[in-house]
Order: C-alpha cells, then structure tokens, then sequence
C-alpha cells in the first residue's frame, strides 16, 4: 500500500544505494546521466548518458535472512546503444546522448526498450543466456569447421549449464524521419505503435515497420521566420490509443484525437492558462516554456513542469490548472543571472508516484522537491554524497532567502546551479525513487521496518 506516503515527507527517504560513478574523480561530459526509467514491474531501472551508453540495474530478489526487505539494484547489463555520427549533406555532427529511454512491457523471458538520441530511435531486445550448445558434428570445441572426410559418427548436441550471460540486440532501427532533434518517444497502450517528437513534427511508427512513418503533427510554417512555438514533449494516453498530448514552448498543451483526422493540425483540446499581467517580464516566454508534459496512471489527468512551477491539469477543465505548486519560487528574483549562465533554458523533468498521490521534480543544488496531492505538503530533499550511505535518514532541506539565516538553512546566494536535477522516475507501485545528479544516479525508498 501507498497509504503510508505521508511519511515519505518526514526524513524517512532512506538511501537505497548510490550505483554509478561518482563527482569528483574524472567526470567526463559522457557519464552525465541523461535519462533514467523504470520498466513496468520496478524491477528493472534503465539509466542512458550523453556517450550513448545503456546501464540497467536490476532488483535483487528477497534474501531469507530479510524477507520483508528486498535487495538493492546492481548493474545488470550495460551496452552502447548509440554513436557519434556526421550528416554530410547538412555538415551537422549528431550526438550520442541518449535522450530518452521507454520499456516495453515484458511479455516473454525477454526485455524490450527504446532508446534514441536527437535522429535515429532503437529497439533493444535484452535476453539472459545460462545454457550453452556442446558436441557439434561440424565444428570442434573451438568452433572450427572440421574434415567432413574425419567424421566417422554423429552426435546429439547437448545444452551445458554456464555462467549467466545478458545479451544486448538491437531489433529495429528506425531512422531518417526527424529533420529536427527528437525531444520526446512514448510507446502506445496499443503496445503496436509509438511516436517520437521533435521541434516541429511528430511521427506515428508501427514496431515492425522501420522504413515508413505516419506524420500525425506538423506545425512548421511555411515561412520559417513566422515561427512562433515549437513542441517541446508530447506522450500517449495510458489508456486510450487514440489520444495524445503535446506541449509547446508557450507554455500551452494540446490534447489530439487520431481518430479525427489523419494529421491531426486541429486539436480536440487546448490547455492554456491566462498570464497574470503583473507576473509580466522580459523573462515571461522563457520560462513559461512546458520541459515536461505525463499523464497521470489514472489518465484522468495531466502534469506540466515549466522553469519555476509544477502544474497538474483536469482533462475536464482547459482554462486553468487545478494544482499550481511553486518548485524554486526564490528563483524569480535571480533570472537575471539565470538567463546569462543558460541555466533559465534547462529542462527539468516531473514524475508521478503509483497512485498519482504525490509528484515529484528537480530543482538546482542537487535538490528535488515532492509535492503531497492530497495533504498540499511539500518537502526539499538533497541527493549528496554526504547523506548517501546505506539506511541513512534525509533531512528535509530550506533555502533562505534574505535576512537571518538559522542553522539548518541554506542561502539562495550560495546553491550550486552547476548540480542540478533533470532526471528522475518513481517505481511504478513502490515508494522507491531514482535521481540522476551529474554523473551520480541515487536510488532512496521509503523508510521500513
């Protein structure tokens, strides 16, 4: 049960195990965690990084000396999923980061997941291997062929018990359909088809088709200096294959009906809230752009994360948010200085808990903030290497802004905003949570007996 979540907000976050890399020796820009994900179950924790790189972590299953507790993620398979490429017709150099990752849910003894950088998506099939064939007619133990003319009898083969081996495949490749940078995929409930977002365009794949996709928005204009928006996130309904939603860098959300029309330029839906004009500054557009558009697990609602603000919006209601909860407002005095370092242009991510109870995002210092549905509770809780060794209690976190200071508080003047939190999931049906900070990914669960 979920039911205890309101202990989650009081230092009972309890680090889970810190699994990758660490600050100070040698980071390089590769092992910055760029995207972290949950498969279905929880069971598998998928992280990819700006060098194209794929690490898995898998639960450990119960040990008989703790059955109530189970075990920490371990690194379970870890591949190269892209590389560095060079368009030549357009002399452009294509990353490796990995944008994205989406699980498919798991239907044989196999795991499927997508993965994509700024052009091309992949689909990954990750198998286990403990049995090996021996006793070949045709080659020898080496896997040399032999002398047909030396082979006097045949042979059964037979399967051999060896040590576990996880292999990595890629299945599918699916390329050449993004002229822009690919900011979004989200697999459909139909678990058929998915669709993969950038700038201005967002196409519609079928798995088995890797050549062909169906173009179901196109909002470039047909003069390019006219450009007012572009798609900044866009992700499928949980429920419904016919619906999905896209936000722009507007600040406004557009929910789509494929069953309407085959490109779907006329939205069925459209969430905007009014600009209060004394709120207005030069900084207004900026920071008004959507990071991060998910549906709740429900479907019933929708929750956009802009620069300062978490939103969550009724798919009933499309002239204002319901829920308005205020990430780092200290911020709003500092966009100045924001906006000269680039920080005002990062893309913080927002996640949902199992039941759609508590929401959660990242903030700079290496702070991420938990915002409680039911009971308008909040908390800031620091990802450090200080407070990360096993079973260790987080301490909630306060940000000062001006006057006294008192000893547990930290001054606005002094956060870290080169530590900053984009990246983070929640298990699908546990109180467990994993957040990328640089090069570091945390796992924390809540506090058991």
């Amino acid at each position: 049960s979920l039911a205890g979540l309101g202990n989650l907000m009081q230092d009972v976050l309890w680090c889970f195990s810190q699994v990758k890399g660490t600050i100070d020796v040698g980071v390089t820009e590769a092992d910055i965690i760029s995207t972290v994900e949950f498969n279905h179950t929880g069971e598998l924790l998928a992280t990819g990084d700006k060098g194209g790189r794929v690490v898995i972590f898998q639960r450990e299953q119960e040990s008989k000396n703790q059955p109530h507790r189970r075990g920490e993620y371990n690194v379970y398979s870890t591949f190269q999923s892209h590389e560095p490429e060079f368009d030549y017709l357009k002399s452009l150099e294509i990353e490796e980061k990995i944008n994205k990752i989406r699980w498919l849910p798991q239907q044989n003894a196999a795991y499927f997941l997508l993965s994509t950088n700024d052009k091309t998506v992949k689909l990954w099939k990750v198998s286990e291997r403990d049995k090996r064939p021996e006793g070949y007619n045709l080659k020898d133990e080496d896997g040399r062929l032999r002398d047909p003319s030396m082979i006097t009898s045949l042979r059964v083969p037979v399967l051999r018990p060896m040590d576990l081996m996880v292999e990595a495949t890629p299945r599918r490749v699916f390329a050449n359909a993004h002229t822009y940078h690919i900011n979004s995929i989200s697999v459909n409930s139909d678990y058929e088809t998915y669709m993969s977002a950038d700038d201005l365009r967002i196409n519609l794949w079928n798995f088995e088709i890797t050549n062909q996709s169906f173009n179901i928005v196109d909002i470039k204009p047909a003069n390019m200096e006219e450009l007012t928006e572009v798609i900044t996130a866009a992700e499928f309904h949980p429920h419904h294959c016919n619906t999905f939603v896209y936000s722009s860098s507007k600040g406004t959300i557009r929910l789509c009906d494929m069953r309407t029309a085959a490109l779907c330029d006329r939205h069925a839906k459209f969430f905007e809230e009014p600009e209060d004009p004394s709120n207005r500054s030069f900084f207004s557009e900026i920071i008004s752009s959507i990071s991060d558009v998910k549906f709740s697990h429900s479907g019933r609602y929708i929750m956009t994360r802009d620069y300062l603000t978490v939103k969550v919006w009724d798919l009933n209601m499309e002239n204002r948010p319901t829920e308005t909860y205020q990430v780092h407002d200290y911020l709003r005095s500092k966009l100045c200085s924001l906006y000269e370092n680039d920080c005002i242009f990062d893309k913080f991510e927002c996640v949902w808990n199992g039941s759609d109870s508590v929401i959660m995002t990242g903030s700079y210092n290496n702070f991420f903030r938990m915002f409680d549905r039911n009971t308008k509770r909040d908390v800031t809780l620091e990802a450090s290497r200080e407070n990360s060794k096993p079973r260790a209690v987080l301490k909630p976190r306060k940000v000062c802004v001006g006057g006294k200071r008192r000893k547990d508080e930290i001054s606005v003047d002094s956060l870290d905003f080169s530590k900053k939190i984009l990246h983070t999931a929640w298990h699908p049906s546990e109180n467990i949570i994993a957040v990328a900070a640089t090069n570091n990914l945390y796992i924390f669960q809540d506090k058991v007996n």
